[in-house]
């Protein structure tokens, strides 16, 4: 491992850890400039997460309970990047979201929509050599979130990423194509403009299933030029 494996990222892709409009910021961003710790071997050499062993079932949370469970089932599927397009493998990809509803299984989400007891809405898998990672999911519904009159969180997924150790981790969302919530929705909003149509899947014709499921792909670039942004905050 290298310094240059884990530099800093460039300015004008991550959203801001101050976004007024996104309230919640405004208490937990710093107020002060951020102290850059460097990295030691420690942080860089474990724990190793390409050591953990996943089960066969856990990309598929359509499948995780008793029965199957409501609302359209998708698939979502992409590569990991390097930011010259090169695959990153082994990559560890986590998702977690809502139900069809617009309600996350955790004791914390009160919102007045039906639980599934069928759809626990978290899952992992490892990207193959060629980056290539796949989910069989549900689409998850908007909710409302509170942050201003009449607020609609847009529907999303979020994913994070593990390289080979802790300290690689990336979290990020991914949004479907055309979502009229989009335009009204100051986390999506709160990433630099020329980076937002990143956090937008694209519709996926070619992996579409007859009868079966509707696909949606989701490249994720790590940095450069072309980066997916990532949460900083």
């Amino acid at each position: 491992m290298t310094e240059q494996a884990y530099r800093r990222p460039a300015a004008g892709t991550h959203p801001a850890n101050l976004s007024p409009e996104y309230k919640s910021t405004v208490a937990r961003s710093p107020s002060k400039p951020a102290v850059i710790l460097p990295q030691t071997l420690s942080e860089i050499t474990g724990p190793l997460r390409r050591e953990e062993r996943l089960d066969a079932g856990e990309s598929d949370l359509t499948k995780q309970r008793m029965a199957a469970p409501l609302g359209e089932r998708i698939i979502v599927q992409g590569r990991v990047l390097d930011e010259d397009g090169r695959a990153v493998p082994q990559a560890l990809v986590e998702i977690w979201q809502c139900n069809a509803a617009g309600r996350y299984h955790h004791p914390g989400d009160q919102h007045d929509a039906p639980l599934d007891p069928n759809f626990y809405g978290g899952g992992r898998v490892r990207a193959d050599e060629d980056g290539n990672y796949r989910f069989v999911t549900i689409k998850p519904g908007a909710y409302p979130w509170g942050n201003h009159r009449n607020a609609w969180r847009p529907a999303h997924i979020h994913f994070s990423l593990f390289g080979p150790a802790f300290a690689t981790r990336l979290i990020t969302q991914m949004y479907f194509p055309g979502d009229p919530l989009l335009a009204f929705d100051p986390i999506y909003n709160s990433v630099p403009a020329g980076a937002r149509a990143r956090l937008q899947s694209s519709f996926d014709m070619e992996a579409t299933q007859p009868e079966w499921a509707l696909a949606y792909r989701f490249d994720i670039v790590l940095r450069g030029r072309n980066a997916t942004p990532m949460e900083n905050a």
